[in-house]
């Protein structure tokens, strides 16, 4: 395949394996988050459906006979098959007629309506999920650091470099898409705010082709934004709104709305570790809420460099966006999982990654060293809790504060490791 110049993905090593172990993969997330690109990567043909070339002949011809479109060199990629969701079927059908693995890569970057799909696709069609890019694979982390490192007790300390505040604060802002990875700052900032305005104007009614009131969509994203890296629910959510916007909007709406941006891959929530530990102690089952990428949420709150580091507690909440973003990029490169903890007691864990081996690591995320030791006091009360609770319970494998303005990773002595997000990798 003819393609521009490659800059290789954490998901790269995702796709090569899944396409060896079955007949086709499908490869979802948000617009603008290189999934085609990625793809063209690993194909040898491609077929795009919302082509507008011929007046949309690919969706045409698409839709008359799904079959005809997938004749082609294989690995074939059918870029945006969920503009004609027959399409899948048909992948299915002729997965289960030829011999071998590998024939089809499905991009999609929303989740289609799936009335009309008769078949789940299980054990022919493998999906992976693509994020914006983390730190690393922008070439914004030195990635001296591996989570795998902390994991297996293979940690060695060492100095990174010296971080500037403005630098973390352009990282949040620009943050990671591809198609403004070589953009200068000013350019860079565009793009999420186009993304918005395109997904209110283009998408938001056509995921399901249901009317919305675009004015409430855009009160909600607003919202979310301001909540940011919380555990808020629908209901402050709507109360949100009327506080701040002074317009009515029920939380019934609101709970649909909602469904619809993660079925846009615009939001991306964190839940809660609870269900993964026994104990005496009630656990909050709320989600933390995000968006895919934090620079959605600076594009909605109209937030840069100079109204940033005049509201350091917003700063904070997007720099913690930040870290949990490339948290959940790298945990999946292990086929770890993204959590958080709260309970009733206000005991709370920024971040935890759990592996597919049951070990979990627990991340306090503070933007500055000043805030490393309280966030070491936190993780050690509670990791003295799970081991004092007479219901048992597995304490973390790994305790970490990730910092934005530490120059060094290193080990405590109460055995926290303290790692700068500029220097970590999967």
């Amino acid at each position: 395949m003819v393609e521009k110049r490659y800059r290789p993905r954490l998901i790269d090593a995702k796709v090569t394996q899944h396409l060896k172990a079955f007949g086709a993969i499908c490869i979802e997330g948000p617009k603008f988050s290189g999934k085609t690109m990625t793809s063209l990567h690993h194909s040898k043909s491609s077929f795009y459906v919302g082509s507008p070339i011929g007046n949309f002949s690919n969706r045409a011809l698409a839709l008359i006979d799904p079959l005809v479109i997938l004749d082609g060199e294989t690995p074939r990629l059918i870029d945006e098959w969920q503009e004609v969701p027959a399409i899948w079927d048909a992948v299915r059908h002729v997965v289960d007629q030829r011999e071998g693995n590998g024939h089809f890569i499905l991009t999609g970057s929303s989740t289609p309506n799936y009335k009309g799909i008769y078949h789940s696709g299980a054990g022919r069609i493998a999906k992976l999920r693509m994020r914006p890019m983390s730190l690393y694979e922008m070439g914004a982390s030195s990635g001296l650091v591996s989570l795998k490192s902390l994991f297996d007790v293979n940690f060695k300390s060492q100095l990174t470099g010296d971080v500037v505040l403005k630098d973390i604060i352009e990282l949040i802002v620009r943050g990671g898409w591809p198609g403004s990875i070589d953009s200068d700052y000013e350019s860079a900032t565009l793009l999420p705010k186009n993304y918005i305005e395109t997904i209110i104007a283009n998408d938001i009614n056509r995921v399901d082709d249901s009317p919305r009131d675009l004015n409430k969509v855009r009160l909600l994203l607003r919202s979310l934004a301001r909540n940011e890296s919380t555990a808020v629910s629908n209901k402050t959510l709507k109360n949100d709104i009327k506080e701040i916007d002074d317009e009515d909007i029920n939380v019934e709406t609101v709970a649909e709305y909602l469904n619809v941006f993660e079925r846009l891959f615009l939001i991306e929530n964190q839940p809660a570790f609870g269900t993964h530990l026994r104990s005496s102690v009630p656990i909050k089952q709320a989600p933390k809420r995000h968006f895919v990428d934090p620079s959605l949420a600076c594009a909605l709150l109209g937030a840069r460099e100079e109204s940033l580091l005049s509201d350091m507690q917003t700063l904070g909440f997007l720099f913690e966006a930040l870290c949990e973003r490339d948290l959940r990029v790298y945990a999946a490169y292990h086929d770890g999982q993204l959590f958080h903890y709260q309970d009733y007691n206000d005991n709370e864990i920024d971040a935890v990654v759990l592996m597919p081996d049951g070990s979990w690591g627990a991340f306090e995320i503070k933007l500055g060293v000043n805030d490393v030791e309280e966030a070491a006091i936190n993780l050690l009360a509670i990791k003295k809790r799970i081991e004092n609770d007479p219901k048992g319970g597995t304490p973390p494998k790994v305790m970490a504060v990730i910092c934005g303005m530490s120059n060094a990773a290193y080990l405590r002595p109460d055995g926290v490791h303290v790692l700068p997000i500029t220097a970590l990798r999967e």
